[in-house]
Order: structure tokens, then sequence, then C-alpha cells
């Protein structure tokens, strides 16, 4: 069963395909580690039942091979709708609320031969780097049960981390698929915009900040999941096919502490530095800061703002229901309703400011690379870090900055394991590429993965 359950997903698929592995097998195996696992993980909610996923796999056993995902068990993160399994996003207020359909990347994920077995955990609506909530409560850190296994895609992360599936999804607006990645010894990536479309709603022209992706424990596997879930949708605009890949350069540029603006926690910075060591032949020069980090800042939370108090709208309008949301989903709301017109301008202006430095930035480097996070995973006694090395943090996702860059402007990214510091805990690393290098970042990530190999070297303790 363990032999099984360390293959990677695209192994596991080539061994069903060809009858080296059954489903119904592979299934069974990964049902006993999320039984042994799980209980204390917390990491995949809302299961279905064992009878009818046994049933599933054996009858994809009999079935010729419907797509690269044939006969594989996949949580899908409890932001996004599965058929037929609860959709809560983590709030008492839509605890199980049953999907009648798949969201379109789920649907993709069905149709292309993946077995749907439940949901990875989320904190409420996603909001936060901290896998909590008040329907199914926490999710630890794999390495240390008494800390958080970031989020928002922590769920996802915990379960790749354990061996419960080989493929997850996640989605990322600051930091949800590189934050847990890091965190957990696992990959995650942020695509391109556009590349992998989004939910189908009435305001995707406006809000172009978040994007789902891949998670897995290899960068092959990342690309397996991502040339399922990408392709444009014609119901959604600045949908963009995934580029062929041009070549992984090894010009890196380092940005660090964006020039000393950002804070980090002792240990994190050395740790990312060494590990770009591992990329054979790189290049790398520290940077300074390429843009103002606080109009960057104030770019970020203002259409950050503005997007959540859209959605949460609704809800807000509902005495009963704000009554019930947490703080700093009530904070966002507030926010996002108080921006005045010309303020989400000048929001878009620097944004696109900063597109054109970072655009510059290219023509220098092929990849720009920074840590996941700017604290070690830390306890779950906190809702999140109030300060960094004295530093106070001004609101409840300061602490995250360093993802913003990338996430302001729709950058691919891919989040890799940097190592394990001397306590004990593991850290990611950023390497962000130009829109649209999407298959260049992977390939430069597997040429990382095959130096180090972090998710297999060292595993969490079940």
């Amino acid at each position: 069963m363990d032999d099984v359950l360390a293959m990677g997903a695209r192994a596991q698929v080539t061994a069903i395909v060809s009858g080296r592995l059954s489903a119904e097998d592979l299934m069974r195996a990964s049902l006993t580690r999320i039984e042994s696992a799980n209980g204390a993980a917390n990491a995949i909610v809302s299961m279905r039942s064992a009878d009818d996923l046994m049933a599933e796999a054996r009858s994809a056993d009999l079935a010729e091979a419907r797509g690269p995902l044939h006969g594989l068990p996949v949580a899908i993160k409890d932001l996004a709708n599965a058929r037929g399994l609860p959709t809560s996003q983590g709030s008492p207020l839509f605890a199980g609320q049953m999907a009648d359909a798949d969201d379109l990347h789920v649907a993709r994920m069905r149709a292309a031969g993946a077995i749907i077995i439940g949901k990875t955990n989320t904190p409420e609506f996603g909001l936060g780097s901290q896998t909590f909530n008040q329907v199914f409560g926490v999710t630890p850190n794999p390495y240390d049960a008494d800390r958080t296994c970031g989020g928002s895609s922590g769920g996802a992360a915990v379960a790749l981390a354990y061996g419960m599936v080989s493929l997850a999804d996640g989605s990322d607006m600051m930091g949800s698929l590189r934050n847990p990645a890091g965190w957990c010894n696992v990959y995650g990536m942020r695509p391109s915009w556009g590349v992998v479309p989004g939910e189908v709603r009435g305001d995707t022209f406006l809000h172009q900040i978040s994007t789902n992706g891949p998670m897995a424990r290899s960068p092959d596997d990342l690309k397996l999941l991502l040339e399922v879930m990408a392709g444009p949708d014609p119901r959604q605009p600045h949908g963009r096919a995934l580029e062929p890949a041009h070549g992984a350069g090894r010009r890196i540029g380092w940005l660090g502490d964006w020039g000393g603006a950002m804070s980090f926690e002792p240990g994190i910075l050395a740790l990312c530095e060494a590990a770009l060591e591992a990329i054979d032949g790189a290049e790398v020069d520290a940077l300074p800061a390429p843009f103002a980090r606080d109009a960057l800042w104030q770019s970020w939370t203002d259409l950050r703002s503005w997007a959540v108090g859209a959605s949460l709208a609704p809800m807000m309008a509902d005495e009963t229901m704000r009554a019930r949301l947490k703080p700093e989903a009530v904070w966002e709301a507030e926010r996002g309703a108080a921006m005045s017109a010309m303020q989400v301008h000048r929001a878009s202006v620097t944004r696109s400011e900063w597109f054109m430095a970072a655009d510059a930035l290219f023509e220098r480097y092929d990849v720009l690379a920074m840590p996941t996070a700017q604290v070690w995973p830390f306890g779950h006694d906190q809702a999140w870090p109030k300060t960094i090395n004295g530093v106070e943090m001004d609101s409840y996702h300061r602490w995250m900055e360093c993802v913003v860059p990338a996430s302001l402007i729709g950058l691919p990214v891919v989040a890799v394991p940097a190592g394990f510091g001397g306590n004990g805990l593991p850290m990611g690393m950023q390497l962000i590429g130009r829109r649209g290098a999407d298959r260049d970042l992977l390939a430069l990530a597997e040429t990382y993965h095959r130096a180090t190999g972090w998710p297999q070297a060292r595993p969490p303790q079940s």
C-alpha cells in the first residue's frame, strides 16, 4: 500500500492504464490511509461513502481510460462545487448546502477520469492563511500538530503531504496555493490569470484577482493537473490557452525582503537563498525593491476589499447572516463597500504601473524568487501573526505581503519546498515568471525537484 501511495499521480495513472495497478486497489489504499491519518489531520471533509467510492473505482477498471486522471482519487477544495457533495465554504451559513453541479474545473477533472472522494478543508470563505472554521474545525500542520498548515488551500496541502491523494485542486487570491504548499512541504501553482477559468459569474470582467490551480508532490504532477484544468471558456472573458514551453532560463532575480521593506522571521531568507543553489546553472542576482512597497500594498488591499466586499454584500445586508461572519470577513466587506470609484481607479493605475515595471525586470531575468511566507508556521492559538520581529502588522493579512507582487498582476508562480529550518518546520519559495510562462516555470521547478525531492525525502510522520 505504501509503495502505491508513494507513487506520483502520473505514475499511478500509467500503472492503472497498463493494468499493473487497479483503480480499485489504489482506492482501497487511499481509503486506508485516510482512515489512519485523517482523524488527526482533518484534511479531507465531507467524504463520500467507501462503498460508493470502491464501486466507482471498480467501474473505472472495467471501462476504457477516460483521460489523463483515469482512476485517481481526488478531493476538491471546499470553496468549489462538486456535484453531490456539500459546499460549506467553511461557513456555518452554508454548512450542508449540496451542490447539484460541478464548477468548471471540477467538471474537467471528472471528465478526465478523476474519482471525486470528498472535499478539503479551508478557512471561512478562504479568508486568512490559517485553516480553521466553525463547520469542520482546525487542520493542523503535518510537521507540528500545534501549528497551522496555512491556507486557504490548507486541507489540500495536508492531504497531499500524508499521501491521502496524489493531486489536489486549490485556489489562490493572496497566496492560498503557495502558503500552505510551503508550510506542508509540497508544491502549489498559481497559474497565469485566465489559464484556468474560475466560477462562471457576472462580475468576471471586474474582479481579476484570484485563480484556481493545482497542488501535488512534484512539478510534473502539477503539470498533469494544470493541463486538465486549463483552457479558455467561451462564457468568460480574459481566457488564454497554455503557451508552449520556450525553454526554462536560469537567470534568477532574488527579491528577498523587497529591499528591506518587508519583515521576515529569522532563518527564512537564508533557507530560501540556499535553496536556489540547487538549481543547476542558475545565475542569481540580489535585487533592490523594484517598485514602491506601500503603493503595491495600497493597490492590493483596495482591489481585494472591493472584490471581497462585492461577494459578501448579500450576507452583509442580512443582519442575522452578518452576525455569523468572522471578523476578518466583516472588515473586508465594510472596507470594500466604502470604496469610491476613484479609489478603485487609482488602485488599477498602480497595478498597471507595476505590471510594466515587472515586464522590464523579465527582460533581464527569467524568474523572480521570494519566500512563500514571512513567518514560520504559527500556533493555532493565533488567528494571524500580530507582529514580525517586533514590527506590528496592521491587518489580518499584512504578514503575507510577500505574495502580493505576483498576485496583483496575475503572474504565474510555482511554490517549491525550500527545506526545513532549525526548528524542524518546512518553508517554501516562490518561483515567479512572466505572464504566460507557466510551462517554463514548471520545467525549472522540475529541475529543482530532481535535485531536492523534499516531499519524498522528508514526509510527515503519520
